[in-house]
């Protein structure tokens, strides 16, 4: 069960300063205003839920029985619809509207997205598989899948090989991003990290569903021992590099 969710739309990528002067990552989402288009009840649908409608359209882009749905919450017609299951459903009333200020700088989120599309890829580029050796005797096949199975038995290709196929453009999930800031004026949330989809893509931001919360994102010193920047000494490594 939600605490706290709304739609949005993803602006892109920047970098914040906190108050310590270190850079953090994070994307803007243009969170609402949404319109709460319709209230779902135990009673009469079975289970409890709030649906959201986020950004206007004109009513010829519309059939009558969305219409007819929408206008039920008012006169605002709205593109994009999504039921949201809170913990207290009672706090919403048809017609409302929920703006970025449902989320304060501290939360964390669960923010959901449809990846971006990469058309027909190949096994190497869709599951990171190994390619051949590019020298004498490989034949033309240095990027196929190789083997597909055994021989006689099973004899058949098991559930699960990776095979080449449509890659991206599917519902992705990026959990437990914390919300470094949010302008309620502009309707804007900045998350720590990057979120799935495109500039311009629909995106989902949920209360977290997980437990352990910790805040990350810092350009800090570098734990790769092959960079100078996590040594105790760097200018042995500045050296080593002349």
């Amino acid at each position: 069960m939600l605490n706290k969710a709304i739609i949005g739309k993803k602006v892109g990528m920047t970098q914040i300063f906190n108050a310590d002067g270190k850079v953090i990552p994070c994307t803007v989402i243009e969170a609402g205003p949404c319109v709460v288009t319709q209230l779902k009840t135990e009673e009469k649908d079975g289970y409890n839920a709030v649906q959201f409608g986020f950004e206007d359209v004109k009513e010829a882009r519309l059939n009558k029985p969305q219409k007819g749905h929408l206008k039920k919450a008012g006169d605002s017609l709205k593109k994009y619809l999504k039921e949201f299951r809170f913990e207290d459903c009672t706090m919403f009333q048809l017609g409302d509207v929920v703006k970025a200020d449902m989320f304060v700088e501290g939360d964390f989120v669960d923010v959901t997205g449809t990846s971006k599309g990469k058309g027909y890829a190949g096994v190497i580029k869709r599951f990171n598989a190994s390619r051949l050796k590019e020298s004498h005797g490989t034949g033309p096949v240095h990027r196929h899948a190789g083997s597909m199975g055994a021989c006689s038995d099973p004899s058949k290709i098991m559930k699960g090989k990776m095979m080449p196929g449509h890659m991206g453009a599917e519902q992705v999930t990026v959990q437990n991003l914390d919300v470094v800031s949010v302008d309620p004026e502009f309707n804007l949330i900045a998350v720590c990290g990057a979120v799935p989809g495109p500039k311009g893509g629909i995106v989902y931001l949920k209360s977290t569903a997980k437990t352990i919360r910790e805040k990350k994102g810092e350009a800090g010193t570098s734990v790769n021992p092959q960079k100078a920047s996590a040594r105790a000494n760097p200018q042995k490594a500045s050296a080593r590099n002349r």
